[in-house]
């Protein structure tokens, strides 16, 4: 579904967040690629924050998922996940890589989360999902029910085969496809020796 909003991120991530290299380098799956996707860096400026918030709020809703919380693996749904909270009126955590070791010794961070909670995943670039389904697996474990998935981009296929098998709506809010970009797996360039 194209909106104006999801049409304006689009543009973002395009404009702002897609870099071409002069040669490929390695993706945190492992592949490698001359185009490298920065969300972060696309999403920088607050305003830019806000519609991307907005853009996948509107989505998600359109499409009949309703959530009461929003968040997923840092580093990649930090921003996301409290600019969501914001435009939904909803709640944030965040997934920690691995427990702090002291403290409260918690693997997710911000907002309790259990039982009682509908969680909305979001990532901003997937190329296989490796990260997106680490952090579905997190969430499970506490009890809460993943009732979506939101990726910014996605390079490839293989995260919307996982979503589809585990039965969760899945929506990349934009694709290599979108992106003009190859798909991962399909570049011609390789890196030489020595990379």
């Amino acid at each position: 579904m194209s909106t104006p909003a999801s049409q304006q991120l689009l543009e973002i991530l395009r404009s702002k967040g897609l870099t071409e290299l002069p040669e490929p380098v390695q993706l945190a799956s492992g592949s490698y690629s001359r185009y490298f996707i920065d969300g972060k860096v696309a999403l920088g400026a607050g305003d830019d924050l806000r519609l991307a918030a907005e853009a996948i709020t509107e989505r998600v809703t359109a499409a009949g998922v309703r959530f009461d919380t929003v968040g997923g693996l840092t580093l990649g749904a930090d921003a996301l996940a409290a600019a969501i909270a914001m435009v939904s009126g909803s709640s944030w955590f965040i997934v920690r890589k691995e427990a702090k070791g002291r403290g409260t010794n918690r693997l997710v961070e911000g907002t309790r989360i259990g039982d009682a909670n509908r969680v909305l995943l979001i990532d901003d670039v997937v190329t296989t999902g490796g990260s997106i389904l680490r952090a579905y697996e997190n969430v499970r474990d506490t009890g809460a029910q993943v009732v979506a998935a939101v990726t910014l981009a996605d390079r490839g296929h293989d995260a919307q085969r996982s979503f589809d098998e585990l039965g969760v709506p899945y929506f990349p809010m934009a694709t290599y496809h979108d992106m003009g970009i190859p798909a991962i797996g399909t570049e011609t360039a390789t890196p030489t020796a020595g990379d």
